[in-house]
């Protein structure tokens, strides 16, 4: 049975970007907060991303390019007040970075696609945290990655405010009172405890993407692989789902494809080598953000790379442009086909294929994971994954089309195909940029395996323009809000820095609103 713990305005349940710009929000609104993470670390998949917040140099514009990049699936005055956070979110940050003496910086950079409004977006990084350059690791994330700048700012901050910060404490469910919410059964110890919220919860605790279950009900595709963190389990969406919330996005996911370990039990998918995004009909426009090596330094400019591999499905054919505008996005969608003659995805998993001078250019896979166990050091010519079995070795073409049991003449013809795209320039199938082409001719020839991955889920429970979540019929279920990416905004493509935007934008909005509401007596 539970018993009571203790009371306070506003409880903020999950620490990540999202989690900890709502209690700052909320406490700096003269609320007596407190945040409980399961995790025994902090930071969520904040503290291991690529650290840009998207931001707009007119609201204007950035409010154009959500509704085109949200398709129609989310409420305009939702999206209005996240283009108008965009265009002010980079003050806070600025304001935020002092506690820490940290330096931030806001770069020009184009939407993912050619939409109305790309133009006028960029990105707001922590640039430099004097406490952290040079160290190993930070918590759980080895290395120092960008995201990792971001969340030491606001870890700094909660820590001035003295805010109540209790890790290892998993919420457990929600506390009812009427029609709302009042509370939560925080476990400590084995025990049960009930945390009253006088004045709301704000469930900041991530997505579902490290959920088995939840993943198999919502995405069509099976399996997709948790790639960095193990802590979503989409706790936030059961809680909200149990107090009458609607859900929305459910399908749409944040991921690319990659590489499944050859020991079973490993927990993580891997991530191919990190490669910049580039804008469609804008080739001189690329974005580094997030191109960095395993360690979190920069791994190269805004160059495009030469990619050493194509992809082949599992009858030997070609079937994507391997290197799409935004690859850590966009790149897991085509494995997503069903075959309804032979009840079997194609693609899942596909067959990625180099060849020698491939296998030297550049470590082909990397791990970027927030766990205290699971860290993989990727090789640097990728020898230590050929005798591990992530790849296969064959001396001819066809000796690799018998390994993977496709006709060989197929194989031969589509290698064929590929190295003349490769000589005149032009992918006639798939229109890969002739940048990133390499040819491959010089034996011996490896294949591998390829699987969807899931950096992040977008789905969740549906919240309205002040963060509060909303039942099936659009009401406002009181004491109750979301932010951060359980329950993103984005429904059709994403942007990227788009997350981490929701998270600083619509916590600050969450906590704030919270701390506004008259509290709860009793």
């Amino acid at each position: 049975m539970a018993k009571d713990m203790q009371e306070v305005d506003v409880v903020v349940v999950g620490l990540g970007a999202a989690g900890a710009a709502a209690a700052i929000a909320a406490h700096d609104a003269g609320a007596q907060v407190a945040v409980f993470e399961k995790m025994p670390d902090p930071g969520g998949l904040s503290i291991v991303s690529a650290g840009g917040i998207r931001i707009a140099f007119e609201a204007g514009a950035a409010f154009d390019y959500l509704k085109a990049t949200c398709g129609g699936r989310t409420p305009h005055d939702v999206l209005r007040v996240l283009a108008d956070g965009m265009a002010e979110v980079s003050d806070w940050v600025r304001a935020l970075a002092e506690v820490s003496g940290a330096t931030v910086k806001v770069t020009p950079a184009r939407g993912n696609y050619p939409l109305p409004g790309s133009e006028a977006l960029g990105y707001c990084e922590v640039a430099e945290v004097p406490a952290l350059e040079g160290a190993a690791s930070f918590h759980a994330v080895r290395g120092i990655r960008p995201g990792c700048r971001l969340f030491k700012v606001l870890e700094d901050n909660l820590r001035t405010r003295g805010i109540a910060v209790h890790l290892g404490h998993p919420v457990r469910r929600l506390i009812r009172e009427g029609a709302g919410v009042c509370g939560v059964v925080v476990e400590a110890g084995g025990q049960q405890l009930r945390v009253r919220a006088r004045r709301g919860v704000i469930l900041a605790c991530g997505g579902f993407e490290a959920n088995s279950e939840m993943k198999r009900n919502f995405f069509q595709a099976d399996p997709v692989i948790s790639a960095s963190f193990l802590g979503n389990t989409g706790d936030g969406i059961a809680m909200a789902q149990e107090v009458g919330a609607a859900l929305w996005h459910m399908w749409h996911y944040h991921g690319p494809y990659g590489f499944r370990h050859p020991d079973p039990s490993y927990p993580y998918g891997l991530y191919l080598k990190a490669i910049p995004m580039w804008h469609p009909g804008h080739p001189e426009s690329t974005s580094d953000l997030g191109v960095v090596d395993q360690q979190g330094r920069p791994a190269g400019g805004r160059q495009l790379p030469r990619l050493a591999w194509i992809l082949l499905d599992k009858t030997g054919r070609r079937f994507m442009d391997e290197y799409p505008p935004y690859p850590g996005d966009f790149g897991v969608r085509p494995l997503d086909l069903y075959d309804s003659k032979n009840q079997d995805f194609p693609r899942i998993p596909a067959h990625i294929v180099f060849d020698e001078k491939g296998r030297r250019m550049y470590p082909l896979g990397r791990c970027a994971i927030n766990g205290r166990d699971g860290w993989y050091e990727w090789s640097a010519d990728n020898s230590r994954e050929v005798e591990l079995g992530f790849f296969r070795r064959f001396d001819s073409w066809d000796a690799l089309a018998d390994g993977i049991g496709v006709d060989p003449d197929i194989l031969r013809k589509e290698i064929a195909t590929w190295n003349r795209a490769c000589a005149s320039g032009d992918d006639e199938a798939f229109g890969r940029r002739p940048d990133t082409m390499v040819p491959l001719d010089t034996p011996p020839f490896y294949v591998g395996q390829v699987w969807p991955l899931v950096i992040n889920t977008q789905g969740g429970p549906v919240h309205n323009a002040r963060q509060e979540v909303l039942n099936p019929f659009g009401e406002a279920i009181p004491g109750l809000y979301a932010a951060g990416e359980l329950g993103s905004v984005f429904g059709h493509l994403y942007l990227s820095g788009g997350n981490l935007a929701e998270c600083m934008i619509g916590g600050r909005i969450a906590g704030r609103e919270a701390a506004s509401r008259e509290p709860i007596r009793g």
